[in-house]
């Protein structure tokens, strides 16, 4: 291809609006457009990444025995509401009615759709095992839409989906997924970690994550340097750092002391001397409708996912101050579990075998002071607490940290989620029937491509992994009015045609340096220069990402780069 003729609409600053380093060179490398929030158009460059990314998809789905196929972006309400995430979902799907007043929406996910096609086709055992997938356009009602192709409206996910007839089953296709996973974000050129993850909305027993570091993610892991333990924030455990001060000792009871405008931890920690982890933090959720009172320790913060585990709430909020008065007659600030037998209390495990401890009182301006869990009010112990960086890990007791990454890849052990609200049952050996049990798995392409940028970039641009970038090789003649650079170019550009190498032949009349930083900037991985040393016979190979270069034989010079591609 002629550069001259293509629609590279590069830009020399960064937009205003980009703030993460993806989103600033996908526009300044000509690969993205903004139509509106959260959306995108992907202009030629894109386009190019993207099939790259979706053949490697295909290929590795295909050799674990997937089947593809493409199924509406429109789906009716019914499927969703048999399934029960028409209301789980809230804003984040997208609702819309047809001309008659029916329900539909825009798909996020397909496995009420997939679970509806094997409900009408399957019949017996013997059709099993299945994996299904698709590569497709979904749709999600994202509030707070950035970072470019990292958090959006509109995107393209590889989702599959596996139906077996039992639990050994399930995890042989579970077992395919994450191999498959790691050859696919291998060949993708991604530095990433898997880690144990929270199935949130998918439903299901386990599930893991594909994480690549970036301070331009938006969720955590927690990793162990010592042993490798890596669990989604979500998910992980470790052992709390221990208490900044000991407990006082003694078989001591609950006194009220006046706490006068003193309404949070650190309030509270400054008036009486005593550091946040002296004190029991109180919090009221409604799950379902019900309170919970949730207790944990001053210096810790609950973890929504673990507490909605723990209560198997569908959907819960923080009680309303209205609501907080009515069920313990003081404001939030003053709460404590004390005499609290209208509703569930849960404590944290780090306030198993602590001692006389402060808590709320539960009447305004007041705390009690030598409140022991468990004895001055009954416990049900949970793990509830999100892990802190500086906590022991679990398995070998190193201190974890916590890193910030994109999340590029979930696959989800569904269990019977879907075929007992759905209904899919097949015969077995016996002629009795069975529910299915399912997988679910999913690859945003997309934030493929953004998360390379990511792990690959400076201050010239991009520096593409090159079995995603749009092209492979850029051959740059320093001066096409020039009759010999121009005919040697040419030659070279063909050569590497014939070697089935994705070449662009940089024909623009402009300057050498205007050439080497629009190839620079849109990360193609070798640049073969055509400049003055073509009297000695030979060019310049400029590795991208490594900034190297070597002279080579103008006749080797696609043989020499065809060769890099290969290694």
């Amino acid at each position: 291809m002629l550069w001259s003729k293509l629609f590279i609409p590069t830009l020399r600053e960064n937009p205003a609006e980009a703030e993460v380093v993806s989103h600033q060179l996908l526009l300044r490398g000509g690969y993205i457009r903004q139509l509106a929030a959260g959306i995108y158009s992907y202009l030629f460059l894109a386009q190019r990444s993207f099939l790259k990314i979706t053949r490697i998809v295909r290929e590795e789905m295909d050799a674990i025995g997937a089947q593809e196929m493409l199924l509406p972006a429109l789906n009716p309400a019914e499927l969703w509401q048999e399934s029960g995430r028409w209301e789980i979902m809230g804003d984040n799907l997208f609702r819309l009615k047809d001309r008659f007043g029916r329900d539909l929406c825009l798909g996020m996910t397909h496995e009420e759709v997939m679970t509806s096609i094997a409900r009408g086709e399957l019949r017996s055992y013997k059709q099993l095992p299945q994996i299904w997938y698709q590569i497709q356009t979904k749709f999600r009602d994202e509030p707070r839409p950035k970072s470019g192709l990292l958090r959006v409206r509109q995107f393209i996910m590889k989702d599959s989906y596996s139906f077996d007839i039992d639990a050994a089953g399930l995890d042989a296709s579970y077992d395919k997924h994450y191999d498959a996973y790691c050859k696919i974000f291998d060949r993708c050129g991604l530095k990433y970690m898997v880690v144990e993850a929270h199935s949130g909305a998918m439903g299901g027993s386990q599930s893991h994550e594909f994480m690549v570091a970036s301070d331009a993610g938006e969720d955590y892991v927690v990793n162990c340097p010592a042993c490798g333990y890596a669990a989604n924030l979500e998910k992980a455990a470790a052992r709390p750092t221990a208490p900044a001060a000991a407990d006082p000792d003694g078989d001591l009871t609950p006194e009220q002391f006046h706490t006068p405008g003193q309404k949070t931890i650190e309030q509270l920690s400054a008036f009486t001397k005593l550091p946040e982890s002296s004190q029991m933090k109180s919090l009221v959720l409604i799950a379902d409708g019900k309170p919970v009172l949730a207790l944990l320790r001053g210096d810790h913060s609950l973890s929504e996912t673990k507490f909605s585990s723990v209560v198997k709430a569908t959907e819960f909020r923080p009680a309303h101050p209205e609501e907080i008065r009515q069920l313990f007659g003081a404001d939030a600030g003053s709460l404590g579990p004390v005499g609290v037998k209208n509703m569930r209390v849960i404590v944290d495990e780090a306030l198993k075998g602590r001692r006389n401890m402060i808590a709320g009182s539960n009447k305004d301006d007041y705390h009690l002071r030598h409140v022991t869990p468990g004895e001055d009010f009954d416990a049900e112990y949970f793990d509830l607490r999100q892990v802190a960086a500086g906590d022991a890990c679990l398995t070998c007791g190193g201190a974890i940290a916590l890193i910030k990454c994109v999340e590029i890849g979930h696959i989800f052990k569904l269990g019977y989620r879907y075929s007992e609200s759905m209904g899919l049952r097949v015969l077995n050996e016996a002629g009795e029937e069975i529910k299915v049990i399912m997988g679910s798995y999913g690859i945003g392409i997309e934030r493929i491509l953004s998360a390379a940028i990511e792990l690959y970039h400076d201050k010239d641009g991009m520096a593409l992994p090159p079995s995603i970038a749009p092209f492979d090789v850029v051959v740059t003649p320093v001066n096409y009015s020039d009759a010999a650079l121009r005919s040697a170019a040419q030659e070279i550009y063909e050569s590497c045609r014939k070697m089935d190498l994705d070449a662009i032949l940089d024909d623009r009349d402009e300057r050498p340096g205007v050439k080497f930083k629009d190839a620079d900037l849109i990360g193609i991985p070798y640049r073969i220069t055509v400049g003055k040393k073509l009297a000695q016979g030979q060019v310049e190979i400029i590795d991208r990402k490594t900034k190297a270069s070597e002279d080579v034989d103008k006749d080797y010079a696609a043989a020499f780069v065809a060769s890099k591609m290969r290694a």
